[in-house]
């Protein structure tokens, strides 16, 4: 599973650097590109030349070479990898990371990089069980960096307890494990619906919402991560995708969403309908603007927009997977469970609108998933990129079944 894959190594000021040139031989004995990054304090515990050797590329230790006449480049760097590790990660590095703090090049290299990251904290005990540090590697984590470790065992001080950086065979199996759950959507096309739609009611006016696609922009990033072909339908105001795999069209009312799902829905394996989609729509849209004359009301008739899910869920094949939304503020859970039944969904994703979970424009979410047998597990808050893996991984359930 590492063959072929480009890995960039950073490495930091622990005791627990010199077990480095065995991890670097291991993933090149893989198959893996290795590149490495060591800071200054790291030196003192493990040779640049010796992981130069072993990875059979140039170490970089500084911005500058030596002479200063050619720049180490950390956009680059993290640009090339497929994935940045640091091993060991000191509780220094963790909390500068954590921090945004940028006076090296390791730190400026995880800032600028576009690839997954993961570490493997080393530290002695009682610098891992202070609270500052568990603070520090539950933000890292909430950024969606993955912690392999650390283990418990003797440590450097003589204390014996969890702090111990995870053996090199353990972290190369991490990796293997990683990359293969990146393929475990090769071959399938994913339809995904993101964002509000805009219902006009004269050429300057419109009804919407305030969704902002994040949720669907998340869910369809981590299904092409994972190795699918994602067209994804966005409706007004939602953010560019820099996901390679994805498709992106761009709709505007309920009428064009509709469009455009029946199209690519037959086609596909599997479809979220994550949008808001607007329930209603003017009867009449105004061709011109529609003036404030005398003070009088203005009276708006509505009908309902057409119901995509009910529509794909009747095309629905036996082959296909189904996900839908449902956003509730009352009797929630009744709702969605009608929902999931009524449009012929797999499974449904819960969003409870309330003060503690203001999905609009925020970066979290709380969600509570409902399968059609009626089980329901309920998610802690997460950012919408660690909720779109729950997501996914539900759907990959669901395919295995």
């Amino acid at each position: 599973m590492l063959q072929g894959k480009k890995i960039l190594l950073g490495v930091t000021g622990s005791i627990a650097a010199y077990k480095t040139p065995e991890l670097v031989r291991q993933l090149v004995k893989k198959g893996a590109l290795v590149k490495v990054i060591v800071t200054e304090s790291a030196t003192d515990f493990v040779s640049p030349l010796v992981l130069s050797v072993v990875s059979k590329n140039k170490v970089y230790t500084s911005f500058y070479s030596e002479s200063k006449s050619v720049w180490n480049n950390h956009v680059e760097l993290g640009l090339w990898a497929d994935l940045f590790l640091i091993a060991p990660a000191s509780a220094n590095t963790v909390a500068k990371m954590s921090s945004g703090i940028c006076d090296n090049l390791l730190l400026a290299t995880y800032l600028s990089a576009k690839c997954p990251v993961a570490i493997a904290p080393a530290m002695d005990l009682d610098m891992y069980k202070h609270y500052a540090t568990r603070r520090n590697i539950s933000s890292l984590k909430e950024s969606n960096v993955k912690v392999i470790g650390p283990d418990a065992g003797e440590l450097a001080s003589g204390l014996t307890g969890e702090g111990r950086m995870t053996e090199p065979v353990k972290i190369v199996a991490e990796m293997e494990n990683y990359f293969s759950a990146r393929n475990d959507f090769t071959g399938k096309k994913v339809l995904v619906t993101a964002g509000p739609t805009y219902e006009a009611i004269d050429p300057v006016r419109f009804i919407g919402n305030h969704s902002s696609g994040k949720m669907g922009i998340a869910i369809a990033t981590e299904f092409a991560k994972r190795g699918a072909k994602v067209i994804l339908v966005c409706g007004p105001g939602v953010s560019e995708v820099e996901e390679s795999g994805i498709s992106k069209l761009s709709v505007t009312s309920a009428d064009d969403m509709f469009n455009a799902v029946q199209k690519h829905f037959g086609k596909t394996d599997i479809a979220v309908m994550a949008a808001a989609v607007a329930d209603f729509t003017p009867i009449i849209s105004a061709s011109d603007k529609i003036k404030k004359d005398n003070g009088e009301e203005l009276i708006l008739e509505l009908k309902p927009t057409k119901d995509i899910l009910l529509a794909i869920g009747k095309l629905k094949k036996k082959n296909q997977v189904l996900v839908g939304f449902a956003l509730e503020t009352n009797n929630e859970l009744e709702n969605a469970k009608k929902k999931l039944k009524n449009k012929n969904l797999d499974f449904i994703v819960l969003n409870s609108l309330n003060e503690k979970n203001k999905v609009f424009n925020s970066d979290f979410n709380q969600v509570t998933v409902i399968n059609k047998n009626n089980r329901v597990i309920k998610f802690d808050t997460k950012t919408k990129t660690e909720v779109a893996k729950d997501i996914v991984d539900q759907v990959k359930n669901q395919l295995s079944k």
